[in-house]
């Protein structure tokens, strides 16, 4: 399997910031679990942009994989569980 490329967008910084330390280090470890498996058990497909939604506790993280040679996987928001498409 290709290994893919982790990009955080600097708003995700702020977003862990707001997040307690134990959490946000759960939430850093399931997302560089990502540049093995972009697709974990779990992840629900938001949009036809390769949109993804992965639920960890109550917080959200929601990233976009590039569908073309970068195998790129940008993490665009974590939030607390507020609806997101």
């Amino acid at each position: 399997m290709a290994s893919y490329k982790l990009m955080l967008k600097k708003s995700v910084a702020k977003d862990l910031k707001a997040i307690p330390a134990s959490v946000a280090a759960e939430i850093m470890q399931r997302v560089a679990e990502l540049a093995v498996d972009p697709r974990p058990d779990g992840c629900e497909r938001l949009s036809e942009k390769e949109r993804y939604r992965l639920r960890i506790g109550q917080y959200r993280v929601v990233y976009e994989i590039a569908i073309d040679d970068t195998n790129l996987v940008t993490v665009m928001l974590v939030n607390g569980g507020q609806k997101v498409h």
